[in-house]
């Protein structure tokens, strides 16, 4: 262990909707920091210009914030050690990478994208993993300086040992051997100049002053490249804690495509945040049972990083259901309880918007439940019955859903004008009228065919309960189809 006051820190790529798995990291370097009087910093890691949004930025600051966490040092706060946004600091890697490569410990490549793909699929064609063949590792210097001149795109890789293995102690795995061989000559800087996610990662980590790199296990791969760069800039690393990743019963790793990941689903459905982070926290403290129901300061003073498991931590609706069902029963007084309903309510303008789309169809106020009660529900309670007024078949319907999911994930801004656009491509490209797409997406996210106007209301409910509950009815379509319904 490092004698260095503790610093830990998040560092999210916006490029997406807020992952329970970036809670469930966040709280545990959180409560790191907390039981060891440490400090909690958060870095935004957008060197994915292509798929980094501010819209995405401010939803990571949300859902942190929501989730009941502080940081003394962001992007948002400023601190002695910024900027933190990777995107800002772009001038901050340019002298590190030089350092590598005038040390002799990077090289220049000007392997195009397609030779590297031709490459990929040669080596898995063989039966071996794709990695850089280092065919540019022997240019001359003077090759170097004239393809450069002559403004040829270029990348700079780093150099890897030949023989021998990296050994290193993690914090949760204990002592780890990786093979040099199985390590890539990883890019390091890229050919728009900005540093890969790993350059840039090791960079701020010693310019932040991070004593402890706690993060996911699929990172593990990682960590030989990550002690490379920190050797040859000749820096002290960071003590490295890999946590096993949030998995479903089954074993599968938790993703979007089985089940819902994002925050805002949960915060959408009227999850609270103290049960939330309760259930997460219970993955990294060691109880006795009737002990389950724990506030944040209970939580850090039983943090136990000492004894964590490497079997997975399971995400358990059903737990996680019984604990905030206790919450709003037990840690709620009938005024907070009030409280938290209304707030949850107005949440992103959700009740605001649904009332400004229904006072023109309603001809009193007992109409409202039924005609705008579906922007508050969390199950639908969706079956055949609700798609008999819908003349597509079964399997057209299913060909629709299996279709708008996916498209409706490339759209990067979600509001009104977005979402109508792409169902209008998606119309086109599948050759059908836009009422024959939308008339079953009414139902799917309303459970009626006649409901609020479709566009608003898909924005109002958001991605991720839009994402839940498209996949929801496609699983509907499949079983009338499969009944011949």
């Amino acid at each position: 262990m490092t004698d260095r006051p503790v610093r830990v820190r998040i560092a999210p790529s916006p490029t997406g909707e807020p992952h329970v798995g970036t809670a469930y990291i966040a709280l545990f370097n959180y409560l790191f920091a907390k039981k060891n009087g440490g400090e909690f910093i958060l870095r935004i890691e957008d060197t994915d210009a292509t798929r980094s949004t501010p819209e995405f930025e401010q939803k990571v600051l949300d859902a942190l914030k929501w989730c009941g966490l502080t940081w003394s040092e962001g992007p948002d706060i400023g601190g002695p050690y910024g900027p933190y946004r990777q995107s800002d600091r772009k001038d901050t890697y340019l002298p590190f990478v030089e350092q590598i490569v005038s040390n002799g410990h990077g090289f220049r490549c000007f392997c195009t994208p397609e030779r590297l793909a031709e490459m990929r699929d040669a080596q898995r064609a063989a039966g071996k993993p794709p990695k850089y063949d280092g065919r540019c590792l022997t240019l001359s210097a003077e090759e170097v300086t004239t393809r450069m001149a002559a403004g040829e795109p270029t990348v700079v890789r780093m150099k890897i040992p030949t023989e021998g293995s990296c050994k290193f102690t993690d914090g949760v795995y204990g002592d780890v051997d990786i093979p040099w061989d199985a390590v890539d000559m990883q890019v390091l800087l890229k050919a728009d100049g900005m540093p890969t996610y790993h350059m840039a990662n090791v960079v701020d980590d010693h310019m932040m002053k991070i004593t402890h790199v706690a993060r996911g296990e699929e990172w593990l791969s990682s960590v030989p490249k990550h002690i490379l760069i920190y050797q040859y800039l000749g820096l002290e690393p960071p003590v490295f804690m890999h946590l096993s990743l949030m998995r479903n019963h089954d074993k599968s790793k938790l993703s979007k495509r089985k089940n819902p990941t994002s925050i805002s689903y949960y915060t959408a459905l009227g999850y609270l945040p103290e049960a939330l982070m309760n259930f997460l926290g219970l993955f990294f403290i060691q109880i006795s049972e009737g002990e389950e129901l724990l506030s944040m300061e209970e939580l850090a003073a039983k943090f136990d990083p000492e004894n964590l498991s490497k079997a997975g931590a399971i995400f358990d609706i059903q737990k996680l259901d019984w604990l905030n069902g206790r919450w709003i029963r037990e840690k709620l007084s009938e005024d907070e309880f009030a409280g938290r309903v209304l707030a949850w309510a107005m949440e992103n303008d959700r009740l605001k918007e649904g009332l400004k789309l229904s006072q023109s169809r309603i001809t009193k106020l007992g109409e409202l439940p039924d005609l705008a009660g579906f922007l508050l529900k969390s199950d639908l309670g969706l079956d055949a019955s609700a798609f008999a007024k819908v003349k597509s078949t079964p399997e057209e319907l299913v060909e629709i859903f299996n279709t708008v999911q996916p498209d409706l994930e490339k759209i990067l801004e979600w509001n009104v004008e977005t979402i109508e656009a792409e169902l209008r491509a998606i119309a086109d490209r599948m050759g059908k009228k836009l009422k024959v797409v939308v008339a079953p997406l009414f139902v799917a996210m309303s459970g009626s065919s006649r409901s609020l106007p479709l566009f608003d209301s898909m924005a109002i409910l958001g991605r991720s309960v839009v994402r839940q509950r498209l996949k929801l009815a496609a699983q509907v379509a499949a079983s009338m189809a499969g009944s011949g319904k």
